[in-house]
């Protein structure tokens, strides 16, 4: 009589079991170049959302009511900062999330309306591959304090990280020596960590902030410069409009060569941070007069 109870019973406990043992640390990213730095510190049993999609621009944005669920089910929360993901700003400032949300990079002292460009430090920072081990220490902090993690493992992947960075780091700078005499100019100021770490000449950004039209004296300055420069080359963005770029060059010799700060067509995997930097070589090479499409 009391078998179909006690066997409800044993079903009830072996489904709560399978269920623990299913259970993922769940973690939620606001950007690709973050999660790719997560995947590459994270252990494989660790789950990772990323909130901007393909093809947006943390500048402006709209979360959808999905993405907030997430939020709401996951265990930690990376992000850059208030700096650069300005639509998280307020949901993050509030009690629900901010126990979750580790910021990888620390606000700027004085507070800006909109994405920090051109007033204070670049938010920019994952480009820059020595502040990228900075954010995967923080990552690999972060996870290490959730429960039943494989600290040992985490450890493990940080070193590999490190390692695997000063590798490309090393094959890069190799690969941009023919880039170093040719003049850059960039669409926003996301080139600049990366330009500054291989010593390559950013001569001109056409615009600060990106949610905003450069002014006219601006564009005349920066048309100037790309008149004068060394194979001007304009590094475009495929999140931001390319058609006010091909007038404002009209009748000049400059080459165009697009990269991805947002590491689109990146694939999630531990070594999608050191593809992101070889595509971004890939761009400026393209760059060089033998490899020129006008």
């Amino acid at each position: 009589m009391h078998v179909p109870g006690k066997a409800l019973a044993m079903g009830a406990t072996a489904l709560f079991l399978s269920g623990a043992l299913q259970a993922e640390t769940r973690i939620v990213t606001s950007i690709k170049p973050v999660e790719l730095i997560v995947r590459a510190v994270a252990t494989e049993d660790m789950q990772t959302t990323t909130l901007v999609p393909p093809g947006s621009s943390p500048h402006n944005y709209t979360m959808k009511p999905s993405q907030r669920r997430a939020l709401e089910k996951a265990d930690v929360i990376f992000w850059v900062g208030p700096d650069m993901e300005t639509f998280l700003n307020r949901l993050f400032a509030g009690q629900e999330f901010s126990s979750r949300t580790i910021a990888l990079r620390q606000a700027d002292p004085q507070p800006e309306a909109g994405h920090d460009h051109g007033m204070g430090e670049d938010p920019h920072i994952w480009l820059d591959p020595e502040q990228a081990i900075e954010m995967a220490e923080t990552i690999h902090d972060g996870l290490s304090k959730l429960e039943g993690v494989d600290e040992a493992a985490l450890d493990r992947n940080l070193e590999q990280f490190r390692a695997r960075i000063r590798e490309t780091d090393s094959a890069i700078r190799a690969r941009l020596a023919p880039a170093h005499e040719i003049s850059l100019f960039s669409y926003h100021s996301a080139f600049t960590r990366f330009a500054n770490h291989y010593d390559l000449k950013l001569e001109g950004v056409l615009t600060l902030n990106p949610e905003l039209s450069p002014g006219a004296r601006h564009i005349a300055e920066v048309q100037n410069k790309l008149r004068n420069g060394r194979h001007p080359c304009l590094l475009t963005e495929p999140q931001f409009n390319h058609q006010w770029w091909k007038s404002i060059t009209e009748g000049m010799d400059v080459t165009f060569s697009t990269w991805d700060p947002l590491a689109t067509d990146i694939e999630a995997t531990a070594n999608g941070y050191n593809d992101l930097q070889h595509s971004i070589a890939d761009a400026v090479l393209k760059c060089l007069p033998e490899e020129t499409q006008h």
